[in-house]
């Protein structure tokens, strides 16, 4: 019978007993890769997110913000 996993778990049980480094080599990894990376990368944040206080979280919703702001994106058609 297969193991089935959702994405978080499968998610986690990919990055389980990375260092530091590890981690850091994938989440650099994962930017601008193909969008298939995506789905890990909401995974790591969502951990992040969830085990930050408030004031980083502001500082990353801020961080976000302001880069929204001065990002030019075209109209959709």
């Amino acid at each position: 019978m297969p193991i089935t996993m959702d994405l978080r778990q499968a998610v986690m049980h990919k990055i389980q007993g990375k260092d530091q480094d590890g981690l850091k080599d994938m989440i650099e990894g994962s930017i601008d890769a193909q969008e298939a990376a995506l789905p890990g990368l909401g995974v790591v944040f969502e951990v992040i997110w969830k085990n930050i206080d408030h004031t980083k979280q502001n500082e990353l919703v801020s961080v976000l913000s302001n880069q929204l702001e001065a990002t030019n994106l075209r109209p959709l058609k």
